[in-house]
């Protein structure tokens, strides 16, 4: 599988990269054996590039992913994690955790952009996956903590990445107004955006992505399927974590009717879309079993006719 280094630094990430969100149980539950068979499929099939985050299932995935590529060789691989919640015990708290994650509520999250904060994060991290450092670290959606990321989260990166703790460092974000103010007042390696540059939403087009190739930083793209809805087009689909818009809907159905001319399932265009710009190193699937990620390799392999995103363009003005 190609490779791509971020930005200028040494580390390099597959086209397809595992993201471990679902492998802790996003949205419903996800058993050891099968978490486990998804990282081994993923290695099988080439992949060696793996994210992961202390929100996911509440360190869940750090610990799974970390278990997994545990007797992997080291420098054959790449992790990425993120920093701006810190986990925190909350004893005898009972339930499950109420963002997303079908796991016990063992944990809360707090918001910390703080320097001392992204230091402690990452220790953590590094307790969690078992291992001596990761490649990358990502600020984590500090929408509503923008300043306190800019001045004190940042520079604490840059000075790990300075001092060799880490190789690239950048943010990951689901929208582009202010990873595009990153790319402009910073020097990041990478923005890891979610769902904005998809056959639904090209909105990464307008400024981020064309400030990134010019800075030289490079885009992972995750969230190609909007969440669902360009992975299986269907009534009940969901768009963005929400249930899809009739308009959505009928947008998403047109364009699956453009690649069945071609042969092409939808959800390979919508995976290897964004690979198509010059600043995308690349994409992130989010994949909880083997099945899923023998599919996602399969599509990836597919042959894309180039007419394909010609049509596309024309019918439902994919740029």
């Amino acid at each position: 599988m190609r490779t791509h280094p971020l930005g200028r630094s040494k580390t390099e990430v597959t086209e397809l990269s595992f993201g471990a969100a679902a492998i802790a149980g996003l949205f419903t539950e996800v058993g050891e054996q099968d978490a486990a068979e998804a990282v081994a499929a993923a290695w099988d099939g080439g992949i060696r590039s793996f994210d992961t985050a202390p929100h996911y299932g509440l360190g869940l995935s750090e610990r799974r992913l970390g278990a997994a590529l545990r007797d992997r060789p080291r420098a054959e691989y790449t992790v990425s994690t993120k920093v701006g919640r810190l986990l925190v015990p909350t004893p005898g708290a009972t339930g499950l955790d109420d963002q997303g994650f079908a796991v016990p509520a063992t944990h809360r999250r707090v918001w910390d952009f703080s320097a001392d904060g992204v230091r402690r994060s990452l220790e953590q991290s590094l307790v969690r996956l078992g291992l001596d450092r990761v490649d990358t670290v990502l600020l984590h959606d500090p929408d509503d903590h923008a300043e306190q990321a800019l001045t004190e989260a940042y520079p604490a990166l840059e000075q790990l990445r300075a001092e060799g703790v880490v190789g690239a460092i950048g943010i990951g974000m689901n929208q582009t107004a202010l990873p595009t103010r990153f790319v402009r007042e910073t020097d990041l390696d990478v923005v890891l955006l979610a769902g904005r540059l998809s056959l639904l939403d090209g909105s990464g087009l307008d400024e981020l992505l064309p400030e990134a190739a010019r800075r030289g930083v490079s885009v992972v793209v995750g969230g190609v399927f909007n969440s669902g809805l360009l992975a299986d087009p269907s009534p009940g689909a969901t768009y963005d974590y929400a249930a899809a818009p009739d308009e959505l809907l009928g947008r998403a159905l047109r364009l699956q009717q453009v690649c069945e001319r071609y042969g092409v399932p939808l959800r390979a265009a919508a995976a290897r879309y964004p690979l198509r710009h010059p600043a995308v190193a690349g994409v992130l699937l989010g994949l909880r079993d083997a099945a899923q990620v023998e599919d996602a390799l399969a599509q990836y392999r597919r042959e894309i006719p180039e007419q394909l995103w010609a049509d596309l363009a024309a019918a439902e003005g994919v740029r």
